[in-house]
């Protein structure tokens, strides 16, 4: 954790999380909770050792070697997710930790593929972290979008029908769901093998997003940008190509980067290798994110405390992460300049930090 001063300056910062999976939240005390709860039988202790407890299943958390490695266990803690209330549990607990953590503005994802391949209606999946969304919105002032992430991993006609049942149930124009993106396994699939569903919710106006870049190489991140996608998730090997990181800065698409998560899925060494000082001499945009923040070992504020430690950034170029975190948020005008407005309280107040 950073020094103290540092640390105080941090955690005050009015903050905009874009970048964390509700799914990703799921503890091991809740994993082992909710599977008594639900009578969900854990994989047997004898053949995977980590599910002995919460304490082995934490311990085995810090040793993931990749991206699927991290998977394997996080479609696992998936399957204790049952009923409506569940789902509002999880998206509240999150809440919770984020508004501690200082986050103003929550953009969230979820993925409700999987629990729909085992029998848990789309409806039920929605109307839970609705509720969570609406209760932080009530009890902690937090505003909150929804975002449905289509997965890679699985058929297209399993997202194409997941995309169906969004139009049934109005969820665009109800401003139930915000946005659509996509993630799960990233190198394997087709790049483009959400083409035509982009194309499809691009027409409709609906906002696009997607992981990229994260193992995968900077092409990755290009032709999710053909597909339609208004920001880049992780994006960290953009570094990698000097021409598409200009036009990402031109263009002004925000990156939302996950410092920890980047270091837990063995895509860097250390913290310092996540492109924060390239991304801000560039003048590309992005936020700071948590991703899965129960398995990664690090939400928001952690993630913001490990990068001032690597890079030693100034105020200033924390009012600039800050400040783009805001005005690239999919919230209208007024709640920005709202956020924008405490940002400049926060920074007034801390004027004489060095």
């Amino acid at each position: 954790m950073c020094q103290s001063h540092w640390h105080d300056f941090l955690q005050g910062l009015p903050k905009c999380e874009h970048h964390v999976h509700l799914e990703g939240c799921m503890t091991p005390e809740l994993i082992f909770q909710l599977a008594e709860k639900n009578q969900i039988k854990l994989p047997d202790p004898a053949e995977n050792p980590a599910y002995q407890s919460a304490e082995t299943l934490l311990a085995r958390y810090g040793n993931f070697t990749s991206l699927d490695d991290f998977l394997s266990f996080y479609f696992i803690g998936m399957n204790v997710l049952v009923h409506e209330s569940d789902f509002e549990d999880l998206a509240w607990a999150y809440f919770q930790k984020a508004h501690a953590d200082g986050v103003h503005h929550a953009e969230v994802f979820f993925d409700p593929q999987v629990h729909q391949d085992r029998g848990v209606a789309y409806q039920t999946i929605v109307s839970g972290f609705t509720a969570g969304c609406r209760k932080a919105e009530k009890e902690l002032g937090l505003s909150t979008r929804l975002i449905l992430c289509f997965l890679r991993h699985l058929p297209v006609e399993s997202a194409a029908q997941t995309y169906q049942n969004i139009l049934t149930h109005n969820h665009f124009e109800n401003d139930v769901v915000h946005g659509l993106g996509w993630s799960s396994t990233e190198v394997g699939p087709p790049k483009d093998m959400f083409r035509q569903l982009y194309a499809q919710a691009a027409a409709q106006g609906v906002r696009l997003t997607a992981h990229a870049g994260e193992e995968g190489d900077a092409s990755y991140i290009s032709t999710a940008l053909e597909l339609g996608a208004q920001r880049i998730d992780h994006g960290i090997n953009l570094v990698q190509d000097p021409v598409l990181m200009e036009r990402i800065a031109r263009d002004g698409v925000m990156l939302t980067v996950c410092p920890i998560s980047n270091v837990q899925l063995r895509c860097v060494d250390s913290i310092d290798q996540v492109p924060i000082r390239a991304f801000l001499d560039a003048g590309v945009k992005f936020s700071i994110n948590s991703d899965d923040p129960a398995y990664f070992g690090g939400y928001i504020l952690d993630n913001y405390c490990a990068v001032h430690e690597a890079f030693q950034l100034t105020l200033a170029e924390w009012r600039t992460i800050a400040e783009n975190s805001v005005k690239e948020s999919w919230i209208e005008e007024e709640r920005k300049l709202e956020l924008l407005e405490r940002i400049d309280r926060h920074f007034l107040k801390h004027a004489g930090l060095v």
